[in-house]
């Protein structure tokens, strides 16, 4: 299983990303219901194991966030769950 993926956050926000394009901080926020703070610090786990790339740009002058699922994340995501499918049919 993927170490990344294991926290119930991170878990949430690749699943979040793996349905849009782009998401910005306050989109991942109101979706995974977490603190501003909880979610920075899981979002830069991801950003800095490569699952997630980080763009920052201007809108109308202010700053503005957003997030993009890399190739490795699909293919991490793809593993961890074929781990958890493995895990469950070895109980059964």
């Amino acid at each position: 299983m993927d170490e990344l993926l294991l926290s119930r956050v991170r878990l949430a926000v690749i699943a979040e990303l793996v349905a849009v394009e782009w998401a910005t901080f306050t989109d991942l926020q109101r979706s995974v219901r977490t603190t501003n703070g909880n979610l920075s610090a899981h979002l830069g786990k991801l950003v800095a194991g490569g699952y997630v790339a980080e763009r920052k740009r201007f809108v109308r002058r202010r700053p503005q966030t957003r997030y993009r699922l890399t190739d490795a994340a699909r293919a991490a995501l793809v593993r961890h769950v074929e781990s958890l499918q493995a895990l469950i049919r070895s109980q059964a």
